[in-house]
């Protein structure tokens, strides 16, 4: 077993070596595409002091180094302010806007560096924001570990054991069960990672950087889908990302903070927006080339060779298959819960399944009957 791993970590990282050395600047580019999601809960979190900026990137990077040897695809390692036209100068909806027309513009264009070409923008940015503003740059402070008890209960600003609660159902299906089946979609060349490792990784992830004050993190379907979109096709994208922030939180740590706060987000929130529309386009293979749909072929031939066959779809299952779809983003987008949507969407998919039992009962009953019939007589 131990040697059947050892061989398919080889396997994957061969590849990630592989494609990094065809595609280098995709892959950078890539590894930045999660920063939408990363940055705002993180500059917001070490500005309050609930996490330390230090081991958030320290263990997070270390996270992202594993993730990417271990699974060989981009799989993010993740955890805004309304804008006005003109003001602030440097971070306003002019910015945005072009950071969305450059994006709509290269879409057909998948080797431009996007995210890398807005990420070194929003940098100087950043910079300059800092510099006029009289706020200090960062400097070298080497991170030292030390050991944080979380609240785990009562009224304090973060009771550990109430946000895992509430977080519970969005980390199940967003980081564990949809980022497996995203990662088939999107990377159907190399194995998927199962739900089961997904859910082993998320959990060895926040029962050991938590304790050092490090941020909660998982792996997001959106994260994914937006280091995807941004050009990463292997684990080495989440790889170069690890060893930059293991860097970042070991000499600069907390005094990155000032910098950070001033990333615009006008050109996070765009990068946001091509995550979504990433997800967004995966909707089509809802009837089409979804994992469900294949099977292996059931002539003796084709069986041995393993070949695969798209399953055939009636009207009628078709039709299910939209309305359990829209079912779950009305219960998504009405009460703004993860948690209502799944319920709603697997109440409308077993009432489907109920409903094919009865008429399954009904019709054998009737056959019963009509059997019956001639010897009663």
């Amino acid at each position: 077993m131990a040697s059947a791993w050892l061989a398919r970590v080889r396997r994957l990282n061969a590849h990630n070596l592989t494609t990094f050395r065809d595609a280098p600047l995709a892959e950078i580019s890539g590894s930045l595409g999660d920063l939408g999601t990363l940055l705002p809960l993180m500059i917001a979190l070490a500005a309050k002091g609930y996490i330390d900026l230090g081991s958030t990137l320290v263990f997070s990077g270390a996270f992202n180094v594993l993730t990417g040897v271990i699974f060989g695809i981009p799989l993010p390692v993740q955890p805004m302010k309304p804008l006005d036209w003109i003001y602030p100068v440097l971070d306003n909806r002019i910015w945005a806007l072009v950071a969305f027309l450059v994006l709509v513009f290269t879409q057909n264009m998948p080797r431009f560096p996007y995210a890398l070409s807005f990420f070194v923008l929003a940098l100087v940015l950043a910079l300059i924001q800092v510099l006029t503003s009289h706020q200090s740059l960062p400097w070298f402070q080497v991170w030292h570990p030390h050991f944080v008890l979380p609240s785990w209960v009562g009224n304090g600003d973060a009771p550990a054991l109430w946000m895992a609660i509430g977080q519970l159902p969005l980390t199940t299906l967003n980081s564990i069960i949809a980022v497996s089946a995203l990662a088939a979609d999107l990377l159907p060349d190399l194995p998927t990672p199962s739900v089961t490792s997904i859910g082993l990784s998320v959990a060895l992830m926040n029962l050991t950087g938590t304790w050092f004050g490090a941020m909660p993190v998982c792996h997001g379907a959106g994260g994914l889908a937006a280091q995807f979109r941004f050009g990463a096709r292997s684990g080495a994208s989440v790889i170069l990302l690890g060893l930059l922030k293991i860097f970042l939180g070991l000499l600069f740590g907390k005094t990155l903070v000032n910098l950070l706060t001033q990333y615009p987000k006008s050109l996070l929130g765009v990068m946001v927006v091509a995550a979504g529309l990433e997800l967004a386009k995966v909707g089509h293979t809802l009837n089409q080339g979804a994992p469900d749909l294949w099977h292996v072929s059931a002539s003796q031939g084709d069986h041995a060779a393993g070949l695969r066959q798209h399953r055939h779809l009636s009207d009628e299952e078709r039709l299910e298959r939209w309305t359990v779809m829209l079912v779950t983003t009305a219960g998504l987008l009405a009460f703004r819960n993860d948690a209502v949507g799944f319920l709603a969407g697997m109440l409308c998919h077993s009432s489907y399944r109920l409903s094919e039992r009865f008429m399954g009962w009904k019709s054998r009953r009737s056959i019963i009957s009509s059997e019956r019939a001639p010897l009663l007589r």
